[in-house]
């Protein structure tokens, strides 16, 4: 079975599909990610504002954000809210695919977009484990990594300084027969 949401109404205008059922936004995209480019200057203001983002000693300008290995970024159809997949080998020995960033400057439930964001992974690379660090002292909430575990991740750990919480999800759709 998919991964179905099942939490509150999501924020933002819906029409359905005409024959499909599904849902749609105002612009006539079906979801909240859309495609971006590693580098789109509207992706990486967002980058900038993240916890996480890297400043260069030099304060040379950056152009691209994402670093090495396959990779995924997604912005929402309103170019508030970033996330990006990253696919590469871990000098931390963690396998599978793993969110470098997400970023929510919008009204839609953080919840919701990580859900989404997952299915999206799944179609890409079926059946990896996604995985992320927290930056728990960066972040403001009581409870770093809420909207992860709303979206059904789960913690496994620490990193080997134990600064960063470790957060994973598993697909559990069985692939077709």
């Amino acid at each position: 079975m998919p991964n179905q949401y099942t939490g509150p109404t999501p924020v933002r205008s819906e029409l359905p599909i005409p024959g499909q059922g599904g849902k749609v936004n105002s612009l006539g995209v079906e979801g909240y990610w859309l495609p971006a480019l590693d580098g789109d200057a509207r992706a990486r203001a967002i980058y900038l504002r993240h916890y996480s983002a890297y400043q260069y000693q030099d304060n040379r300008r950056r152009t691209l954000f994402v670093g090495p290995g396959e990779k995924m970024v997604l912005m929402t159809v309103k170019c508030d809210a970033l996330w990006v997949w990253r696919k590469f080998i871990s000098d931390a020995g963690q396998e599978g695919i793993n969110c470098a960033v997400f970023r929510n400057e919008g009204d839609t439930l953080s919840s919701l977009l990580v859900s989404e964001a997952c299915d999206i992974a799944w179609q890409r690379w079926p059946g990896e484990r996604l995985y992320t660090y927290i930056g728990d002292s960066s972040i403001k909430s009581v409870n770093p990594g809420y909207c992860f575990k709303m979206a059904g991740w789960t913690s496994c750990g620490r990193n080997a300084d134990g600064r960063l919480s470790i957060l994973e999800r598993i697909d559990t759709v069985e692939p077709d027969a």
